[in-house]
């Protein structure tokens, strides 16, 4: 899945520290016997003070000593990739955009003009590495690597046809331009492994570059206020340009939001203001902010006062309500104290959702217990009367940060769940929307329904037996979920055929898996489902990279389009369609 996430959240227990003045010699000492028209002269020069050699020297051995104990303590090692696994490998960056003219079908009339955009890790050197020393061994997690965006134009011409141009570009964080300028890796992977080797990890990681692991900008794309942001889990949204994928500059709300920021703020339907959310590894666990319609002011700033750090990924609201996830994958960097992991599903401790007033606080906030699982997103959420409800893709164990022994239970696999929240009365029901083997994820809906009721929403499907042999999850199919109709199939050993829905495949071919799906609107249509799915797509075989858009409408049917990328795109996490005028 995404995320990145973990690489958030690796924070060590804070250690005392010695407060550091500044040293200078006293003015008068070096001044007295000079005549009035040289002290005249030494006070228009710039000041340049003993401290600051000292203080720089000091910084030039600290890092030839602490870049000498890495080079001769640890060995970079390149994980390794399985057949199944070689479009996770990185691409190179294209530099300009490229002119696309390979396309099977036609693009739909009524297709917004915009840009198709999907973020993705795109590891420097080669890709993921292990790290080797006597303390053990470390590795990267399969959702690191650097922010990769790979954007689709669509531009129409007079004639009513279309100019496509595909384009490729980093997201420049801090330390990407870091590394970006060394011949070899720099950061040590500080998320899995021996316990002892990953902290000695992270605290090598902090004393050199002042952080304990890699920015990550490689999970989602979002706009407000006509602009564009990158985000993931583990630092503050860095704003690109739509047409050229530069990177200008983090949104930290004039300094006002100074924590990571997740992926998956909400737009509040009517106000337009963006709910934002961010999750640490050390209190405050979790901090909830609305930023304003304008995009220039966080208007509301909350600390949810969790006792534990929940990696939460998604967040939910209504036309009134925030819907808090507080599910029991924790981040607890005492654990590795204990030789345990960083980052562990414990199905054995509680789960619960929040609900907050829109500009609430924590003493506002009713919670629900609900039973233990791992969600990582949520399709929506809107209110029924006294109930909130949420629909969202649930499993029962997380492939964050991933199994030691391989993805080979189907219990690390989501399908669609509803909970109903009374808030007249506490009372709490659950269930599952669909069957035992429909296993889904990355939900998507028509934005115009965020937080109210929809009837529609679009998921991506897993192929089980792709994702045990790649060791990492692969979705061979797109599914549409129709809410207000009944499943016409019975399930055998499960629920009764009335409390599931109707689900409807858009399947691929053989070896042909989806990444980064988003939902397009039609330019005035009027039903939810007016529009298309896009997304980009992969044929293993051959090895070829398309970008494919399906009739929402006519969903099970062939494409309408299949565009041709004329060159390898790597599986990501989350795309989106932006409507933009050239």
């Amino acid at each position: 899945m995404e995320t990145h996430m973990a690489a958030s959240f690796a924070t060590l227990p804070p250690y005392c520290s010695i407060q550091k003045r500044p040293f200078t010699f006293p003015h008068h000492l070096i001044t007295s016997g000079l005549s009035s028209n040289t002290k005249l002269v030494l006070r228009a020069l710039p000041h340049i003070s003993l401290q600051n050699h000292v203080s720089q020297a000091i910084t030039d051995i600290k890092t030839k000593f602490l870049n000498a104990v890495v080079d001769s303590a640890f060995e970079f090692v390149d994980q390794l990739v399985l057949p199944s696994q070689t479009n996770f490998a990185p691409v190179e960056e294209l530099g300009e955009a490229m002119d696309i003219s390979d396309i099977e079908g036609h693009i739909p009339d009524h297709f917004p003009e915009g840009v198709y955009i999907r973020n993705g890790p795109n590891p420097l050197f080669g890709g993921l590495k292990s790290s080797k020393s006597l303390l053990g061994r470390t590795k990267s997690v399969w959702v690191e690597g650097e922010g990769m965006l790979h954007a689709l134009y669509f531009k129409r011409k007079n004639d009513g046809c279309y100019t496509i141009f595909y384009n490729n570009r980093y997201v420049q964080t801090v330390t990407y331009n870091l590394e970006k300028q060394s011949t070899n890796p720099l950061f040590l992977p500080a998320v899995k492994g021996d316990s002892l080797a990953v902290m000695c990890s992270m605290l090598l990681n902090w004393l050199r570059f002042g952080k304990l692991n890699k920015d990550y900008s490689n999970t989602n794309v979002i706009e407000h206020s006509n602009k564009f942001y990158s985000v993931s889990e583990n630092h503050i949204p860095q704003e690109f340009d739509i047409f050229t994928l530069n990177t200008l500059k983090y949104w930290d709300l004039n300094g006002a939001w100074n924590r990571p920021f997740a992926s998956h703020p909400k737009k509040v339907l009517g106000t337009g203001e963006l709910v934002i959310f961010g999750v640490d590894a050390t209190k405050p666990y979790l901090e909830i902010g609305i930023v304003s319609a304008e995009g220039n002011e966080l208007v509301h700033k909350a600390d949810i006062k969790l006792e534990r750090s929940s990696l939460c990924h998604d967040i939910g609201i209504t036309s009134r309500y925030i819907a808090i996830l507080d599910f029991p994958l924790i981040v607890d960097s005492n654990r590795l104290l204990r030789r345990g992991q960083l980052i562990k599903f414990d199905k054995e401790k509680y789960a619960r959702i929040g609900i907050m007033p829109l500009y609430g606080d924590a003493n506002s906030i009713k919670w629900f217990e609900v039973e233990p699982n791992c969600t990582f997103h949520l399709i929506n959420s809107f209110e029924d009367g006294h109930e909130v409800v949420l629909w969202g893709c649930r499993a029962l164990d997380s492939i964050i940060p991933g199994p030691e022994d391989g993805l080979k239970e189907s219990k690390l696999f989501s399908r669609c769940y509803e909970w109903r929240l009374n808030m007249k009365t506490g009372e709490v029901k659950e269930k599952y929307l669909t069957g035992p083997e429909q296993y889904m994820d990355f939900p998507m809906i028509n934005a115009s329904f965020t937080g109210i009721k929809n009837r529609y929403a679009y998921t991506q499907v897993v192929d089980p037996t792709a994702s045990f042999a790649a060791d990492i999850p692969k979705y061979g199919a797109l599914a549409k979920l129709y809410f207000e109709e009944p499943c016409s199939e019975f399930p055998v050993g499960e629920a009764r055929q009335d409390e599931l829905i109707r689900v409807e495949y858009h399947r691929f071919e053989k070896d042909v898996f989806c990444t980064g799906s988003a939902f397009v609107p039609k330019e005035g249509g009027v039903e939810e489902d007016d529009g298309w799915m896009i997304t980009f797509v992969y044929n293993e075989d051959i090895g070829i990279s398309q970008v494919h858009i399906v009739d929402t409408k006519k969903f099970s049917g062939e494409a309408v389009a299949k565009i041709t990328i004329p060159c390898r795109v790597p599986y990501g996490f989350h795309g989106a369609f932006m409507p933009i005028s050239f």
